[in-house]
């Protein structure tokens, strides 16, 4: 299965560079969704269904339309995230501004979160709770905690029109009291790129380490491959520094299509990492 995913995010990135070349619109942010199952993207029926219903139910999208892409039959969505983004910029304890990864890249970190044997997936940082619902597709119990206001009102907003409970949540993740949802085998994705991301990644990690779910725990975190992002060793996307000190091991890296890479021909690798 792992190798499923895989070749599901190949082909992603193959259409994604697609897309790009022929997009003619303006939009500030762009994505788009396979319509059905093929051989590039065997994903359920069911599966895709819920990755629409989350698009269609998304505020930031003002706008869809059909078109195939590589004779693939795709619909493409367009929005507009600027007040989001300048919102989240006002809080002292927000490290990254909000900037989605795309709902289909969303959906495989999920994926890959439960083949790896998790069952919970706490999404900190969460934006508008993407990762968080596609968790719930893959059915991991999930949690999404987010520090800004606008953005857990708009995940409400999608959590009553969706039919997956992804538990939109308003909290300083780093003073949450991560004991009173009571994990078991939890993956954390910690929002932020290297540099934004590093102290509220350390705070989290340090957190779990002095728990008993330190041995069971996980946590993902979102490279670059650009320079201008590192201070130091860019090596690991930037977080080799975070992993040598607490001795992280690397389970998996996938390369996924996100907003602030649609005009790359990679996308942003999201490490899997957990206790040596």
């Amino acid at each position: 299965m792992i190798k499923l995913i895989e070749e599901i995010r190949k082909n992603f990135i193959i259409l994604k560079q697609e897309f790009y070349k022929n997009y003619a619109g303006s939009s500030h942010i762009q994505e788009f969704l396979p319509l059905m199952s093929s051989d590039s993207f065997p994903i359920s029926k069911t599966h895709l269904q819920k990755l629409i219903e989350f698009a269609e139910s998304n505020p930031i999208y003002y706008n869809s339309f059909d078109m195939k892409i590589n004779d693939i039959s795709c619909r493409i969505y367009e929005g507009d995230i600027n007040d989001y983004w300048i919102n989240s910029l006002k809080h002292d304890s927000s490290y990254q501004p909000f900037y989605p990864t795309w709902i289909l890249s969303a959906y495989l970190l999920a994926l890959s979160s439960k083949l790896l044997g998790y069952e919970k997936l706490i999404d900190i940082g969460s934006g508008d709770g993407r990762i968080a619902y596609c968790g719930s597709i893959t059915d991991l119990e999930t949690y999404s905690i987010e520090i800004d206001e606008s953005l857990v009102e708009l995940q409400n907003k999608i959590q009553t029109n969706v039919s997956l409970n992804f538990r939109p949540m308003c909290s300083d993740a780093m003073e949450f009291d991560f004991n009173s949802i009571h994990l078991s085998r939890p993956e954390f994705f910690i929002g932020g790129l290297p540099q934004q991301g590093e102290m509220l990644a350390k705070n989290i990690i340090s957190k779990i380490q002095k728990t008993n779910l330190a041995k069971e725990s996980g946590f993902v975190l979102a490279g670059t491959y650009s320079k201008k992002q590192f201070s130091g060793n860019s090596s690991l996307g930037g977080w080799s520094e975070i992993v040598n000190d607490f001795k992280l091991t690397v389970q998996q890296i996938l390369d996924v299509p996100t907003s602030w890479t649609f005009d790359q021909k990679t996308g942003t690798p999201y490490y899997f990492t957990k206790f040596q």
